[in-house]
């Protein structure tokens, strides 16, 4: 076995995914709170420009990985209609469970599974589209996973990847500062955890930027694939179209 990144610290792969889900199941109560803090209510508008790109029709298959708290899953599940389906997937059955939860009470039952993007447990060409918001960084074989993002979409089919990216340069030191100095006090002073939002703010900065991740999907098969930079690049939209 190799070696990877988690956050800042170098890690055994085999140990990454079990760290990556101790941060999870540790701010799943919180989440979606925090989510609105750190990001002043942005995350909503990258989520809501997500689902603009998408252009998910009625009666079209969908798969949401890393889904969490359902908020693209949710989104995309009142555009396919009965028709369509929209399966919520995510590898930390806490978040997945927060997430189920959400959706139940927003009256919307959609297949809910826990399971791992580098293994994906559905059949080949079955998704029109497949999302996933804020969770490849966390991925520790971003390219297995892109691969099979790749496997389970029909020809045609498209991948959208929301993701914190790297920023433009004049806001830069700004961005730092908030993201060492401010993020994990109210990470500690909201849910209790300063040190898994110190861990966000250094698996940003691990993270391939936007060039980097282009040439990863187009290496993993798809045939088309461009971004778009949210809010001075804090977050891109990658879009790839399977040939």
């Amino acid at each position: 076995m190799s070696d990877t990144h988690f956050g800042f610290e170098t890690v055994d792969e085999r140990d990454k995914a079990r760290r990556v889900r101790g941060v999870f199941d540790s701010v799943a109560p919180r989440y979606d709170l925090m989510n609105d803090l750190m990001s002043a209510g942005l995350h909503r508008a990258w989520k809501a420009y997500t689902v603009l790109v998408a252009n998910v029709q009625p009666g079209q298959q969908v798969l949401d990985i890393a889904g969490g708290t359902g908020d693209l899953a949710m989104a995309f599940a009142r555009k396919v209609g009965a028709r369509g389906r929209v399966v919520h997937t995510d590898i930390n059955h806490a978040m997945l469970s927060t997430g189920r939860d959400r959706l139940l009470d927003a009256g919307l039952v959609l297949p809910t599974v826990v399971c791992d993007a580098e293994k994906l447990p559905f059949p080949d060409g079955h998704f029109d589209l497949v999302s996933v918001a804020f969770g490849l960084r966390n991925m520790t074989h971003k390219d297995r996973a892109l691969a099979e993002m790749q496997r389970v979409l029909r020809p045609g089919g498209k991948l959208l990847v929301l993701e914190f990216s790297k920023v433009a340069a004049p806001l830069r030191r700004a961005y730092d500062w908030y993201s060492f100095k401010v993020l994990p006090r109210l990470g500690q002073a909201v849910a209790g955890d300063a040190d898994s939002y110190r861990y966000l703010a250094e698996s940003i900065r691990m993270h391939p930027g936007q060039e980097e991740l282009k040439t990863l999907m187009r290496t993993a098969g798809f045939g088309h694939v461009d971004y778009h930079n949210l809010t001075g690049g804090i977050v891109a939209l990658h879009v790839g179209i399977k040939c």
